[in-house]
């Protein structure tokens, strides 16, 4: 993956059964300010109208490839997020699957 300039990452969680509202408010309380803190803007966060997978879909942007694998490793092992992850995993994984595709806006898109 070397796309030249600002990256984005479109990312979709799969919850295990009944754990969509645990997911969603790690998010909301950890997980949303430590992306930020490392450099990830968020586009936005949405909800399948027909949510019966249990479903999280999200988009990241950083500005450049070099700076998402940065971002993600300082993530990754931030203190805080491993705290929170395993907080929230106590009583069994919430995610089930987790998928990410990789894009490049066009020269007609409004988000580049």
């Amino acid at each position: 993956m070397n796309p030249k300039g600002r990256l984005f990452e479109l990312r979709t969680y799969t919850a295990n059964d009944g754990k969509l509202d645990e997911l969603l408010s790690r998010f909301e309380n950890h997980t949303i300010r430590l992306f930020e803190s490392h450099g990830m803007k968020i586009e936005g966060f949405w909800l399948p109208v027909e949510n019966a997978e249990q479903k999280l879909v999200y988009l990241l942007s950083y500005p450049s490839a070099e700076a998402r694998e940065d971002s993600w490793e300082k993530f990754q092992n931030d203190p805080e997020w491993i705290a929170a992850r395993d907080a929230s995993n106590i009583n069994g994984d919430i995610l089930a699957n987790k998928e990410s595709v990789y894009l490049k806006a066009t020269d007609f898109s409004p988000l580049k």
